[in-house]
């Protein structure tokens, strides 16, 4: 029996449908809670119904359970941050299809955990949703995309060095969940709202390595 592909995972399924009654981050949570009646879901399962060339909902996802309640698993939001920096460096060179670690696509969670961050995750999808339109495109096309896909890569890679650090996972991945609401609805705002984030925690491990050493 031949061994099976390690890196290469397809997502057979489209992202939005055309009579979606939903914006664009509350379809993202309404997708991820299908999964949340099931005692585990692996992360495979997940992501699997957002389609192969999907990248920013897939973005949008994974920074959605970084900043959720799930984010105090161990290691949790270094496997997201992993994640979101493959995802992010595809998009960046212009990958036609998504692909993700195996390793990744096999961690799993618990249903019930995840039936509860998703309760909360929804009203912030409603927010984003009400709030985000088209302005300043400026900052979400050209070379300013390419500026902010760097910047979702650098958050992810980041992500596994700064867990020990409070609260910086959940910053950068809520600067990246900016991020793709603003590549999503084209809103120049929330990109700079975004970058403003990555800059506020890169000054908390700075904050913290001053404290401990005064």
């Amino acid at each position: 029996m031949p061994p099976r592909p390690a890196m290469r995972v397809y997502f057979p399924k489209p992202f939005l449908q055309p009579e979606s009654p939903n914006g664009p981050v509350r379809d993202v949570v309404e997708r991820l809670s299908r999964h949340a009646e099931k005692s585990e879901v692996t992360m495979r399962e997940l992501l699997a119904g957002f389609g192969s060339t999907s990248f920013l909902p897939v973005l949008m996802a994974v920074a959605l359970l970084v900043v959720s309640p799930l984010s105090g698993i161990p290691l949790f939001s270094s496997i997201c941050g992993l994640t979101m920096a493959f995802v992010s460096a595809q998009m960046f060179w212009g990958a036609d299809h998504l692909w993700l670690p195996d390793f990744v696509m096999r961690q799993k969670i618990s249903g019930e955990r995840m039936c509860g961050a998703l309760l909360k995750m929804r009203k912030a999808a409603d927010w984003l949703d009400d709030h985000a339109r088209k302005r300043m495109s400026f900052m979400v096309r050209g070379p300013m995309r390419k500026v902010l896909e760097f910047m979702c890569i650098v958050c992810g890679a980041a992500m596994p060095f700064l867990e020990i650090v409070p609260f910086s996972s959940s910053i950068l991945g809520l600067a990246i969940m900016m991020i793709s609401t603003a590549l999503l609805t084209r809103d120049g705002l929330f990109a700079a709202f975004a970058a403003a984030l990555v800059a506020t925690a890169a000054m908390v491990p700075v904050t913290v390595l001053t404290a401990m050493t005064g």
